[in-house]
């Protein structure tokens, strides 16, 4: 039996609802795949900062370093200013961690889900990797003259070779194997007898920020014309990304971006596939400590009530496994939570499933 030690911050909010079903799934799939999980708890989030002023401790982001993933609820607080445990947990533990990448599957599980006219869960199924590391997101820049008519406010957008290359290969090796045989999730059987090949595209702004892409641009090319000839090689500016989304979404397969319009355009994602309900994304070291989350925040009007959907927890938690290998049991995780959205769940809002939270969990564990 396989043993893993993961690391806990359930957080503000309805995370610590969320991720306590998210437990439940993995300690229910755990028997049946012979893993062993041992989760610690870290107390991170609103709640502490309101208590002790402390955001993230140095000695906890050591802590943190000796486990392979982290699964996180929510961060964000309605008592705390904005920015302050976003850019102290959230950013600080994908920049110290090195998470260079966030990764985020847009799959379509049910067609009632979907706001899309005639659209159906073949027609969705792709893959947006975001370089999580760089970008607009450094926080390089400052003020002249601040709180003066004359004010400047100058934020830089921070674009290295090495940066942008390994965000790239990732997002090459993953479309790769989409369709070579071992997928993140859901390989179709019509397409590999088919031999379609697989295609990356390129979203950015060539055309506007011509010193960022030029650089993401000619690397695209060069590692995609030297190491992955199996790969179709596409280019989409941002602006009509967000549109194809919408008009034609089963153009896409796996797409890779900055930082920036990353987080942009992975929202677009979320109501696409349904919702932020069902919406779980990682951020990734694929040679160090990854953490996985929902991605729909803390969303405190909705705290101790007991009508947040889970099933993005529990996503998140299947992403995990997938990222430690353990294929099987994710693969039996999404089936599971395929089962229950398309025969039990009415509506992947809060409050109009049709069950509590608790009991999702439940019905996943069990159809596992």
């Amino acid at each position: 039996m396989k043993s893993y030690n993961i690391a806990v911050i359930a957080g503000d909010g309805t995370g610590p609802e969320v991720i306590r079903e998210a437990i439940k799934v993995l300690d229910a799939a755990g028997p049946k795949f012979r893993i062993k999980f041992n989760f610690t708890q870290y107390d991170l989030g609103g709640e502490r900062y309101l208590r002790t002023k402390e955001v993230l401790p140095d000695s906890v982001i050591g802590e943190l370093r000796k486990f392979p993933a982290i699964l996180l609820g929510a961060i964000g607080h309605p008592g705390v200013k904005p920015g302050i445990l976003e850019k102290g947990i959230l950013l600080r533990l994908r920049f110290e961690l090195e998470q260079y990448i966030n990764l985020r599957p847009v799959k379509l599980y049910d067609e009632r889900f979907c706001p899309l006219k005639g659209k159906k869960p073949e027609d969705i199924d792709f893959v947006v990797v975001r370089e999580n590391n760089e970008g607009l997101y450094t926080g390089t820049g400052g003020f002249v003259f601040k709180g003066t008519p004359n004010e400047i406010a100058i934020q830089e957008s921070v674009n290295t070779h090495r940066g942008v290359a390994r965000c790239l290969r990732f997002a090459f090796e993953l479309a790769q194997k989409r369709r070579g045989g071992k997928p993140w999730h859901g390989l179709k059987p019509e397409d590999i007898a088919a031999g379609k090949k697989s295609q990356l595209t390129l979203c950015g702004k060539t055309n506007v920020l011509t010193y960022a892409f030029d650089l993401w641009e000619r690397v695209f090319h060069a590692i995609g014309d030297k190491d992955f000839k199996t790969v179709k090689l596409d280019y989409v500016h941002v602006d009509a990304t967000t549109m194809w989304f919408v008009k034609n979404p089963e153009w896409f397969d796996v797409i890779v971006t900055d930082n920036l319009f990353g987080d942009i355009i992975t929202d677009l994602g979320a109501m696409v596939q349904g919702g932020m309900g069902i919406a779980a994304g990682g951020n990734i070291n694929p040679e160090g400590t990854s953490m996985f989350e929902p991605i729909g925040g803390s969303a405190p009007k909705y705290t101790g009530k007991g009508v947040i959907n889970p099933l993005a927890a529990i996503c998140a938690g299947q992403m995990m496994l997938d990222f430690l290998g353990e294929t099987e049991a994710a693969q039996a995780i999404e089936a599971a939570v395929v089962k229950i959205a398309r025969e039990k769940i009415k509506n992947l809002a809060a409050g109009k499933m049709g069950y509590t939270t608790a009991q999702v969990g439940d019905l996943v564990a069990a159809a596992l």
